[in-house]
């Protein structure tokens, strides 16, 4: 095995953000530049020797170039093993179970969620941490400084990875395993919802539901999940195939990115019932009834309203908590429940003492996001399970359920 070091200078303005590092395709593209980050991040670490480490992305433009190099790096800095999404694929949510389920040491993830992609287009990285959630700011400062003072960044000289085979392979004294990147996600969301239920929702000749994968990442995932197991029709998932520019639309799901999701909900004569929408990583949703858009906030009071409908949630709700900007409607929900309701600064990784500590069952913020202590980040397809979970159980359309609440 023959590690490399290479000298190099500092790049400025690699400071993490509430996400991780988010810049365009051409500067991460400078040499050294991804590197610079990672050893940084690799230098703000101890103890991970040996360890696992999981990896992967939402298959933006640069994502396998990015992988590549990661693999590399992390079997000089002497991970034990990476656990990468076969095909480099790996959506935020998932990552994070992939974490937890197996006891990783922590993760990177290669996103810029929402944002664009493709050569002119936007790229990131972020690191979370051993409980699947997002670094915290003690850490990302620390890797900030280091990047800022960076001297050298190494890696081992190998040969690419085939990252659309599963199994294990090896660099150096790295094993580098592909995973299957659905398997373990799917499995848990099965555990959370009634399946069975869903189902014979699915199945009823006269609902009929779509799912806009926006060309991002969530299509695998949706396509094996509602359609493989659930037993939607082929053909629910649309834009299920994840392309490295989104097919030149923007992974956003809201009413302006996702206009002809709203606009077919909209027109009795397309027979939908249920549209849902998720964005480049696969950690934000959008739920849409009969010429019906659910907003982000009322759609957290609403799950959390619905809580007994739920398998995993029926024994009760810890508590609640929402971002500051999200509006006040789950505050009221958990009021009339007797639970705590928290609010926390924007972002999702300030959920993570909350979900840790077991002081809150689900989370959401104003910005398309909610999920709950099943992993340590947003999940925009099991708020969609949990939606039809609900309607399922309560036989009522998107609105209705609305309007009531």
């Amino acid at each position: 095995m023959k590690i490399v070091t290479v000298p190099t200078t500092p790049f400025s303005g690699q400071k993490p953000g509430t996400s991780g590092l988010r810049k365009k395709v051409k500067i991460f593209a400078q040499p050294g530049y991804l590197e610079n980050f990672v050893q940084s991040i690799f230098d703000s670490l101890s103890g991970y020797e040996g360890k696992t480490l999981v990896l992967g992305g939402d298959g933006r433009y640069f994502n396998e170039v990015a992988i590549q190099t990661i693999l590399r790096m992390a079997a000089a800095a002497g991970f034990g093993r990476v656990m990468v999404g076969q095909n480099g694929i790996l959506s935020t949510p998932a990552a994070s179970a992939v974490i937890r389920k197996h006891g990783a040491f922590g993760g990177i993830i290669l996103s810029a969620s929402h944002n664009s992609g493709g050569p002119e287009g936007d790229f990131g990285i972020k690191y979370n941490m051993a409980n699947g959630g997002p670094a915290n700011e003690t850490f990302t400062d620390a890797v900030y400084r280091r990047s800022q003072n960076i001297d050298f960044y190494r890696y081992v000289e190998a040969a690419d990875i085939d990252l659309g085979s599963l199994g294990e392979s090896q660099i150096g004294n790295l094993v580098v395993q592909v995973i299957d990147s659905v398997a373990d996600y799917a499995e848990l969301l099965e555990s959370l919802f009634d399946f069975e239920k869903i189902s014979n929702l699915l199945m009823r000749p006269e609902f009929r539901m779509r799912f806009d994968a926006m060309h991002a990442v969530t299509g695998p995932y949706a396509r094996a999940i509602l359609e493989d197991r659930l037993g939607a029709p082929a053909g629910t998932v649309v834009n299920g195939i994840p392309l490295p520019d989104f097919g030149g639309g923007h992974p956003d799901p809201n009413p302006v990115y996702a206009a002809d999701l709203v606009a077919a909900l909209a027109d009795p004569r397309s027979g939908l019932s249920f549209g849902a929408a998720s964005d480049g990583d696969g950690d934000r949703n959008m739920i849409v009834g009969r010429d019906f858009v659910v907003s982000p906030s009322d759609s957290l009071a609403v799950l959390a309203a619905n809580y007994m409908h739920v398998p995993a949630y029926a024994g009760g709700l810890s508590g609640v908590a929402r971002s500051m900007p999200t509006s006040c409607a789950v505050d009221r929900v958990a009021q009339s429940l007797g639970i705590p309701c928290f609010e926390t600064p924007t972002g999702w990784k300030f959920f993570g003492n909350l979900l840790d500590a077991g002081s809150v069952t689900l989370c959401g913020e104003e910005s398309a996001g909610t999920g709950s202590n099943h992993v340590r980040e947003k999940d925009g397809l099991w708020a969609v399970l949990y939606w039809l979970n609900i309607v399922a159980a309560r036989n009522e359309p998107v609105a209705g359920i609305v309007r009531d609440h």
